[in-house]
């Protein structure tokens, strides 16, 4: 398999990307001070906790505690691995991701060309919907502008069978691995030609998160079935972890703090046509628990929307069932159902945006949805019916997170029975008992070695003082080994950021503490620190730790002269 990605690399992408570009991107930063700040990504809340340093080139939420540099915002924020996080700051930096292991080494992504071959095959499409009338008559006539096809990267796969063959060559094997092409699977029918599995259909590329194109969807113009066709499962292509218009509507969902799921991919574009940009549809699957986790790190609601008929209210159901695991306290969901005959592409057609939004008011709490369904044929006026309903709805009710959202439900579903559920109440979630309770450290007071460690963290520069002098803590004190290895590496790279320390420092036990310190205040007042006051407290932490080390050192000549003075007396 691949080797790793150099330190040297990972330090080089670190020292060329902005955090504040990054995460400015996907959340909108204000500056204020020193800092830039905004409304944590990461959990509910109605005033800024979240703060960014571009001096640290570090992210800290006083709120719930998440920090970390460029590559853990990617990892929390976008759920990707460590190797997507680089791989993603340094494609925007231009740069090629190496491997270690020499000759054995593979290229760093070996799904990288085909990502490149889907977006020339997406370039292909949109550029034969330019040369076909029909297609632009028909997005025209659906009310779609060009500035919409264009922003969803909307084209048209021609008719025929070799269109994509033809357009590029060599490339079949990828091609079908991608799902472009498809090969016979009639009966009889030659398994070596292969052929395109779209054609004449609107194309709609499906992107990830990160903007890649890894699928296509396709509309037919005209009567027949199916209506719509996706890409198969593929390398790049899992379509129950994926979300049509997701990259699309990031932004708009985090501004509205809310995301709309809808059926189809041209419901999606018609919202957006009409200036409701916070919309997704699933991919041809039933909405599941992993859709709902991944937009409940995007925003605190979502709101399903599906057909009032049996359907829609059959998928509503599933959504409902897989959504309830996912909730938990600042978390909610919603659904709307809409009159038979109609879907949100009709709807905003006709109407408008008001005219959505208008139904949109209608929409009903997971909650009532959850006991109004349940409730349906059952007589909850008698004591058989009470007992039914709450036989139905404990065991879904218990897979809700536990919190204050779990208990309201269960009162609600008190209030329709008339009994309390003795027994059957949650508690509120307990601290974990091989988890300490947080500690509220800006009220205790920091030993001289952890104040040492998270000056050098925040303040790098103050190692200078040093003058060259290494492992100033003898190793007899403990903490000594991390102290005296950041300051080692500061002493030969003087400029590494507060993020590259805490970087190289990943795979150590103590990276989480050292995390915190890299973002905690070093009065018990949270006063900042400065540079004249950062050198002053560590150059008397560091004299504090050599006396402490000269006691330490004696006491443990003394200890050793004591032991052997006891084996002397014992062999005579």
């Amino acid at each position: 398999m691949a080797g790793k990605i150099p330190q040297h690399f990972i330090d080089e992408v670190l020292s060329r990307t902005d955090i504040v570009d990054v995460i400015d991107a996907r959340v909108t930063l204000k500056k204020r001070g020193n800092s830039h700040v905004a409304c944590c990504p990461f959990h509910n809340e109605k005033s800024p906790s979240f703060n960014v340093s571009q001096q640290k080139q570090f992210y800290h939420c006083f709120g719930c505690g998440k920090s970390g540099s460029a590559i853990t915002f990617l990892m929390d924020y976008e759920n990707m691995h460590f190797v997507d996080a680089i791989e993603t700051l340094a494609e925007n930096l231009g740069l090629e991701v190496p491997r270690e292991g020499g000759s054995t080494a593979r290229p760093v992504n070996e799904s990288k060309p085909l990502y490149e071959l889907l977006e020339a095959v997406s370039a292909f499409y949109q550029q034969r919907l330019k040369e076909h009338p029909e297609a632009i008559a028909y997005l025209k006539k659906r009310g779609l502008s060009g500035e919409t096809a264009q922003r969803f990267g909307i084209g048209y796969a021609p008719d025929g069978w070799d269109a994509l063959n033809k357009q590029f060559p060599g490339r079949e094997q990828d091609l079908l691995k991608t799902g472009m092409l498809k090969t016979s699977d009639k009966a009889g029918a030659s398994q070596d030609r292969a052929y395109q599995r779209f054609r004449d259909r609107i194309m709609f590329p499906i992107r990830d998160r990160r903007g890649r194109v890894i699928a296509f969807g396709g509309r037919i113009m005209n009567q027949g079935e199916p209506k719509y066709l996706n890409s198969p499962e593929t390398p790049l292509f899992h379509k129950g972890s994926e979300l049509y218009g997701l990259f699309e509507a990031r932004k708009s969902a985090q501004d509205n703090a809310s995301v709309i799921v809808v059926e189809g991919y041209m419901d999606v574009v018609a919202l957006a046509q009409h200036g409701i940009h916070n919309t997704v549809a699933t991919l041809g699957t039933a909405a599941n628990q992993q859709h709902s986790d991944i937009l409940f790190k995007i925003v605190p609601n979502i709101v399903f929307c599906f057909d009032g008929d049996a359907a829609g209210r059959k998928a509503a159901w599933r959504a409902l069932v897989a959504t309830l695991p996912a909730l938990q306290d600042g978390r909610d969901a919603h659904f709307l159902f809409l009159p038979d005959g109609e879907d949100p592409d009709t709807i905003v057609s006709e109407s408008g945006a008001a005219g959505f939004n208008d139904r949109l008011a209608q929409r009903v709490p997971i909650i009532d949805y959850l006991y109004e369904h349940l409730a349906e044929g059952i007589d909850i006026t008698s004591i058989g019916g009470k007992a039914q309903l709450a036989d139905k709805a404990k065991p879904l009710v218990e897979t809700i997170q536990p919190g204050v959202y779990k208990e309201l439900a269960f009162r609600r579903l008190e209030a329709l029975i008339g009994i309390a559920l003795t027994g059957s109440r949650p508690t509120r979630r307990p601290t974990p008992t091989n988890t300490p309770a947080p500690r509220r450290q800006v009220d205790e007071g920091l030993t001289q070695m952890s104040r040492a460690v998270l000056i050098v963290l925040q303040f790098p520069r103050v190692v200078a003082a040093l003058n060259g002098e290494t492992n100033p803590v003898h190793d007899s004190i403990r903490g000594a080994e991390v102290l005296n290895g950041l300051i080692t590496s500061l002493q030969a790279e003087p400029t590494l950021s507060t993020a590259i320390i805490l970087e190289r420092q990943r795979s150590r036990p103590e990276y989480k503490y050292l995390s915190q310190l890299a973002v905690r205040p070093l009065y018990p007042d949270g006063r900042e620190l400065d540079d004249d006051s950062a050198l002053s407290e560590f150059t008397h932490a560091i004299e504090q730790l050599r006396k402490r080390s000269g006691r330490t050192h004696t006491a443990q000549l003394d200890q050793s002269k004591r032991r052997g003075l006891l084996s002397r007396r014992r062999g005579n």
